[in-house]
């Protein structure tokens, strides 16, 4: 074929090297495009790709589709980006930013990741300890300085450390925060740790021994957000923008808490488990670090992709390989310094769920495989959804454990 070719275009007075170049455009194009329609139906089997539905017992099973499903739950907008050999596969919207309107959810729309906001936060105050500012192992009092754990008979057995603070065992209360609605007053971050007005949470206090069991605490997480401001002096959002997000290529996600309002027609509006849209379009979180974060679902995966690729040697833009498999391993229970870890039968998998007034979110990772999935919905319903296009995206895509 090349010889005909040559043959023609040397009568037209073009050289071999044209030749080449132009039957290498055409080979490259042609892979390409098959690449493209393979992606194409890859996207079409997890759409298509639900489990079988049953609503009650009494009922013939369903096979429905993501908009179906999506539909069903009143969810009215999803998005996911789909990791495959530690590359975003694909990214895609479904449905809309606000029920009752027609702006869709696109890959840059913003959703509130609710408690995924921590395994990110845990990886900014992990970059302290990097660099010598922090230790995980001394107690966290001795760098609080705008207001300090209060000391018990808890405490005086063993003092809460950051590493206590990042997976879950400091034994501090608040397991999570309702937030606040935009017109509302919201407390300062002291008064949130005090449970003053107008803290609709309770005081943050130690009711364990440090280190000694497993307690669910948004409150700890609030604890390490003020630490991070103590000691370097910044906004914890300020912070989190140059040490994490702008490092992990996260353009689209903030901190900031509210949301700013140049940035309001990017988000999507937090939607009630009835349908109903929440007052104000969403609640603000002064809690950033347990569950402040704005983001998009292919940020998140890029952010997963980060620490699966920092664990191998082979990114380190926020963490250092050694930092990495260390935050990455099991503390107490499930849970590592941030995430939690091997929770479907696989101890390379990191993950984390999270759900906000109106939002829920979900994001899981394997390590050593690189293969992995980030979903984020605007409905206290979502995870209806997210669980079983979870199980779709596990089935196409051959995980090494499915949920």
């Amino acid at each position: 074929m090349y010889r005909s070719m040559a043959r023609d275009f040397r009568l037209a007075g073009i050289g071999w090297a044209t030749v080449l170049i132009c039957a290498f455009a055409s080979h490259t194009s042609f892979s390409a495009q098959r690449a493209h329609a393979n992606t194409a139906e890859r996207i079409e089997r997890v759409e298509n790709g639900i489990p079988l539905f049953k609503r009650r017992d009494d009922e013939a099973p369903m096979q429905l589709n993501l908009t179906d499903l999506m539909r069903l739950h009143d969810v009215p907008g999803l998005s996911i980006a789909v990791i495959d050999n530690f590359k975003i596969a694909w990214a895609r919207g479904y449905g809309v930013k606000e029920p009752g309107f027609s702006a869709p959810v696109t890959t840059h729309t913003l959703f509130q990741a609710g408690s995924v906001s921590k395994p990110v936060a845990a990886w900014g105050a992990l970059t302290l300890v990097q660099s010598g500012k922090l230790s995980l192992d001394e107690p966290v009092n001795r760098h609080l300085k705008s207001w300090r754990i209060p000391e018990n008979k808890f405490t005086a057995l063993r003092l809460v450390t950051l590493r206590h603070l990042l997976s879950h065992s400091s034994g501090l209360t608040a397991h999570g925060f309702n937030g606040y609605a935009l017109d509302s007053p919201v407390p300062t971050v002291v008064q949130l740790l005090n449970g003053e007005p107008p803290a609709n949470s309770v005081p943050v206090r130690v009711t364990l021994v440090p280190g000694t069991e497993f307690q669910y605490s948004g409150g700890g997480y609030v604890v390490a957000q003020l630490l991070v401001s103590d000691v370097t002096g910044e906004s914890f959002s300020q912070f989190m923008r140059t040490a994490v997000l702008d490092e992990a290529g996260m353009a689209d996600s903030t901190y900031e808490q509210p949301l700013p309002q140049a940035r309001a027609g990017e988000a999507a509006t937090g939607t009630r488990a009835g349908g109903n849209p929440v007052s104000g379009r969403w609640h603000v979180y002064p809690e950033v670090a347990a569950g402040g974060l704005w983001t998009t679902a292919s940020d998140l995966a890029k952010f997963a992709i980060e620490v699966a690729l920092s664990k191998r040697g082979k990114a380190n833009h926020v963490l250092s390989e050694s930092m990495t498999r260390e935050a990455l391993t099991p503390q107490i229970a499930h849970r590592s310094l941030g995430f939690d870890v091997g929770d479907y039968g696989a101890m390379d998998e990191f993950g984390h769920e999270g759900d906000d007034a109106g939002f829920n979110a979900i994001l899981i990772m394997f390590a050593d495989t690189g293969k992995g999935v980030a979903i984020m919905t605007n409905s206290d319903n979502g995870y209806l959804v997210y669980q079983q296009l979870v199980r779709s995206v596990a089935t196409e895509y051959d995980w090494p454990s499915a949920p």
